[in-house]
Parts: structure tokens; sequence; C-alpha cells
């Protein structure tokens, strides 16, 4: 599963980055320039923490679990960065307690030198007061804006909140956020929820009438096509998250799904499910 493809109105398609899903995990890579980048997105550290206190219920860390996944897709990938689109942490306020343990231990079991960009989520308070100057963290660590960067041709943002005009101009954007998820049912009335990716293009409409993007050379049919968008499933698999089939679910991002053209749906092995809305 690629990303769409921007074609400019003066020459010929161009080839963007690709950004693949890893079969059966839900994280990403895409080489931009020479490097090679791992994405995931809403790993929530702390979740089970956060269950207790917000919830009353107990369940059992899976800290180590989320760590040596993470641990194995580096290793398999070998990537020169790793991105994270938000929600690296689950509590809003300042990380404590089980939740800053757990992303420590994480953040010493990779290279010293191994770089990090940590896009801000809507839970991921202050982070960084403390990840990028902390002496036990190693690591070459990033923090930024929510509303996104551009890495190479590639645009990551959260999806909390209305990306920056940059992230637009980019040929393909990720984001999570979402927490895509399809209900299935089989032919005995049995049924099962798994964690999906979102694929398709960006539509202009929520888009065109924000002051912010004025200048968008393809909002304003100047020049280019709207970007591929990659919706990223939940790297935690306990938090649940927008049942996309189901009707009557709201969508948590300002410009999701108004903003997704001709969407698809994929499992994490990579079965395509089609449109989203049909399902």
């Amino acid at each position: 599963m690629g990303d769409g493809h921007r074609r400019s109105a003066s020459g010929p398609a161009s080839t963007p980055p690709r950004v693949e899903p890893l079969p059966g995990e839900p994280a990403a890579t895409a080489t931009v320039g020479s490097q090679r980048v791992l994405f995931v997105a809403d790993y929530h550290a702390g979740y089970e923490a956060g269950l207790r206190y917000e919830r009353g219920v107990d369940v059992p860390s899976r800290a180590p679990d989320r760590r040596e996944q993470l641990l194995a897709l580096l290793e398999r990938v070998r990537p020169d960065r790793l991105v994270v689109l938000g929600d690296l942490m689950h509590s809003i306020g300042e990380p404590g307690g089980a939740e800053r343990g757990e992303l420590e231990v994480l953040f010493e079991s990779f290279p010293a030198t191994f770089a990090v960009t940590v896009v801000k989520g809507n839970h991921d308070g202050r982070i960084e007061t403390w990840l990028t100057d902390s002496d036990d963290i190693g690591s070459d660590v990033t923090v930024v804006s929510g509303d996104g960067i551009t890495i190479g041709d590639v645009g990551v943002c959260h999806g909390h909140t209305w990306p920056t005009p940059a992230v637009l101009e980019s040929d393909v954007i990720c984001l999570g956020h979402e927490h895509p998820c399809v209900r299935l049912e089989d032919e005995v009335g049995g049924s099962r929820v798994e964690r999906a990716w979102l694929r398709g293009r960006l539509d202009p409409d929520p888009f065109r009438d924000r002051p912010e993007y004025e200048g968008v050379s393809w909002l304003e049919g100047t020049d280019g096509s709207p970007p591929g968008v990659v919706v990223f499933p939940a790297f935690n698999d306990l938090v649940g998250g927008t049942w996309i089939n189901v009707s009557g679910q709201s969508f948590l991002s300002p410009f999701i799904p108004a903003g997704l053209a001709e969407g698809d749906a994929y499992l994490l092995d990579g079965t395509r499910l089609g449109p989203y809305e049909s399902v």
C-alpha cells in the first residue's frame, strides 16, 4: 500500500516517497532522501496506569511488550530515524511514575546516536520539558508541534489540529490520532474489532476557506494536485479507536473524514477492505 502521486500542472508526474506499511505491524517505512524512516503513531506509554487512575480498571502493564515490539521493528528495518506521529505518552499533563519510567527505559534501549522525532499529540502535554533535556535519554530526540513538519516530501502531524501549510504542500501526509478500527462480522453473527489503515488523497473542501492556507498552490489551482493521506492505526492495541465502518461513530480530527477523498481501509496484514464507508 503506497501513497498517492502528485502531478504537476507544468510537467509529468513526479515520483513521491512511498509510505509502506509493514505487513502485520502498526508501523510504516519510507525512504526520504538518503534516510530510511520508521513511522509509528499513538504509542500511549503508561496507558494501563491511566486506566487505573481514570476508570479504576486494573490491567497488567504491557510496557515490556510494547518496547520489545518496537525494538524488534528497529532491528528489522534498521532505520536512520524513528518518527512518532503523536501521543507517545498517555497522560495529558506531566509524565510521572510508571509512564515516565516506561519511556525512560524505552529510550535507554535505543542506540546513543539514534535520531527520534516526536510530533506532539494531544496527550503529550509538556513532554518536551524533560524528554529533550534529560540526561537519562541518550537518543538524538526532537519534539515538534502537533500541527506538523515536513521530512523531505513527507508531511507529518498528529491530526488533532489543523496542519501547517507546509504539511499541505507535501507529497504525502502521515497522521495518527484517529486510531482507526473496523468491526468485522462472520456468517454466524460473531464479530471482532481490528486495527486498520486509512489511505486516500486530501480533499480540498475543508481547507479552502481557511486563511492560513492562502498561497497553497494546489488549493488555489495554480499547480499540482492534493497530497496522498495515510492515517495510521494505533501502535498500542489497548487504546481502542474510531470504528470507521459503524454508523454514528464520530471522527476526532477536525479535517477527517471530510478531508479524506477516496479513502480505502486496510487491515494490518495488508488486506484491502475497499472504501472504508462501505466495509
